[in-house]
């Protein structure tokens, strides 16, 4: 099938390589252009832009999908569909209306269950115990188009945002090519279920010890790997990546119960936090073994 393409991350890029590997003609590649990352800030290619530059695939990476020049171009390619992944650019009505299929958009959520730009934090933080892919028609709403094909997968005890996207890339790939090949009959979401996914504020980054274990575990999970669970230390500023929630109660909140090679476990108002990989502003992320062998910490330490 002839297609055009829109996506951006490694999410996307997944889909692309599966779309290519089923024998799809890509007319035209579409992606953000690429931005400033790492120490230098040197300018980086996104992971779409890299595979379809290996692939010798065609590419744009317009600001804007607004202008009447870009929409002739489409129109000249005669693709049937375009493909959206996490791309980041809104698609006006006017190149909604271009292929003959529409437009289909990948999304990381049992839609109209996470609608919006974080549905994978927000599954992980809500406590969810499934999620999964839907392929929708998009229409000029956020993600309340008609559902044309959902999968789901388990969310495991211990899955990241990084674990579990890996997950659904993989399975949104997979999906996009069903759809393609199967062209499933769209079927309306039911707004009253839907649930938006608010990006990830700086405040919500904040670990309140107040909170139970689990909250707190689920929350570190969530922010896993960007932009990370954040406390303090000696009113020094400190990321927690990984941790598991103790069926303790014992200590006022924030403070150190016990500190080894196992783990340093911190007091919550429900059960304890045992942390087991951290990082200090500035410096790399170790395990527990490896932190308190430069700062040891006592019981009654406090966290936050």
């Amino acid at each position: 099938m002839r297609l055009i393409f829109a996506g951006t991350t490694q999410f996307a890029a997944a889909a692309l390589d599966a779309l290519l590997a089923a024998g799809n003609e890509v007319a035209l590649t579409l992606t953000q252009p690429d931005r400033p990352a790492g120490r230098g800030l040197k300018p980086r290619p996104s992971a779409v832009k890299a595979l379809a530059l290996a692939r010798y695939l065609p590419l744009e990476q317009p600001v804007s999908l607004n202008e009447p020049e870009i929409h002739e171009r489409f129109r000249a390619l005669r693709a049937e569909v375009m493909i959206v992944a996490a791309y980041g650019l809104i698609l006006p009505g006017e190149v909604l209306a271009i292929p003959k299929r529409g437009c289909l958009n990948i999304h990381a959520s049992l839609l109209p269950r996470w609608r919006g730009a974080a549905p994978i934090q927000r599954a992980l933080l809500a406590g969810d115990r499934e999620t999964g892919i839907t392929i929708m028609q998009m229409d000029a709403g956020l993600d309340t188009g008609a559902i044309l094909l959902q999968e789901k997968t388990a969310i495991r005890d211990d899955d990241t945002t990084q674990s579990l996207h890996d997950q659904l890339a993989r399975l949104g790939a997979r999906c996009i090519v069903r759809a393609l090949d199967e062209n499933p009959a769209p079927r309306a979401q039911d707004a009253a279920a839907a649930t938006y996914a608010h990006k990830i504020s700086k405040a919500e980054t904040a670990i309140d010890w107040t909170g139970s274990a689990a909250d707190i575990c689920r929350r570190i999970r969530a922010l896993n790997p960007a932009p990370g669970a954040a406390t303090t230390l000696n009113d020094a500023p400190l990321k927690i990546w990984c941790a598991q929630p103790l069926a303790l109660n014992t200590g006022t909140p924030g403070t150190v119960i016990s500190a080894n090679a196992g783990g340093i476990v911190i007091a919550a108002a429900i059960g304890a936090v045992n942390v087991i990989e951290l990082q200090k502003a500035g410096r790399k992320r170790l395990c527990a073994a490896a932190f308190l062998s430069g700062a040891a910490l006592a019981p009654g330490t406090r966290f936050g």
